[in-house]
């Protein structure tokens, strides 16, 4: 078995490992990024819902960061909601602010009950930039 070739976001690294995941892997060209909420550096959830999906993003963007990619080089996005009725506009007009222009990425949206206390959480797979492909 290959070893996973793991990204790191700087100053995160001991919230993963208490959570035994990984934030993203590299694979075949391709990032594969877990999902990510808007957690405050001690892992709790930020209360305020908006600024609970900027978070999710700055989050996002610090481990696409890690790994030489924007929010640009992202071709599919799941996003997941909990009572997505009700919070929708509110977390789509923030989500908007980092998105970026057209072409935009492929993506599947799912309303769910729980996320751990968060309201959002987005998981992503972008393409490396050539010459960080990964193994």
């Amino acid at each position: 078995m290959t070893p996973r070739d793991v990204v790191f976001p700087a100053g995160r690294q001991a919230l993963y490992e208490k959570n035994r995941y990984s934030p993203a892997i590299r694979s075949n060209g391709f990032l594969f990024v877990s999902g990510q909420v808007g957690s405050r550096p001690d892992g709790s959830p930020e209360p305020d819902l908006e600024a609970q999906v900027r978070l999710a993003f700055q989050n996002l963007d610090a481990i696409l960061s890690a790994a030489g990619c924007t929010f640009d080089d992202v071709i599919d996005a799941t996003v997941f909601i909990v009572d997505p009725e009700s919070k929708f506009e509110t977390i789509w007009k923030v989500v908007s602010e980092h998105w970026g222009g057209p072409p935009h990425p492929t993506l599947t949206g799912i309303g769910v009950t729980w996320l751990y206390g968060f309201q959002l959480e987005i998981k992503v797979i972008a393409k490396l930039p050539e010459g960080r492909a990964g193994a």
